[in-house]
């Protein structure tokens, strides 16, 4: 999947991402600090009906959202921002295996490269990059990081 979008179109970049992966539980997000990565997610948790106040869990490592999904079941979404941490066993030690492989949770990694390791295998790989005109370029695909590096420029 390949988007390019301003602010003013979040909420439809949102809609098109759903649309693409309907099924996704786990994604991480890649991109340089500002790249949006949190605005991205707000609007994907907007997208699904999270009520309340979603901000970036820089500090507290995880952030947990509710939504109904489309069958009226209470539906839950992890934000995760991995950036403080320094190692994968510091990332176990915060419950991040928990959230990635809870069975009906979704989740959004940022900062991802401390827990490449156990990433689920189908976990959609998100890569965001900001354009020359101040636009957000998405590229999203379902492979392992290693074999799925794709050019933002």
């Amino acid at each position: 999947m390949n988007l390019t979008f301003s602010l003013e179109d979040l909420p439809e970049a949102a809609r098109q991402f759903w649309a693409n992966f309907p099924k996704a539980r786990v994604f991480a997000l890649n991109g340089d600090m500002g790249a949006g990565k949190t605005t991205f997610i707000k609007a994907l948790c907007a997208a699904k009906g999270v009520n309340g106040a979603t901000a970036s869990p820089t500090f507290s490592i995880i952030n947990e959202y509710r939504f109904k999904d489309g069958h009226d079941q209470d539906r839950i979404i992890y934000h995760l921002d991995l950036y403080r941490l320094k190692n994968l066993e510091e990332a176990v030690e915060a419950g991040v295996e928990d959230c990635l492989y809870h069975p009906s949770a979704v989740s959004f990694v940022e900062w991802p490269d401390v827990v490449t390791d156990i990433l689920p295998a189908d976990t959609v790989h998100i890569y965001l990059s900001v354009t020359p005109g101040q636009q957000r370029k998405l590229v999203a695909g379902s492979a392992h990081p290693g074999e799925f590096r794709p050019s933002l420029q």
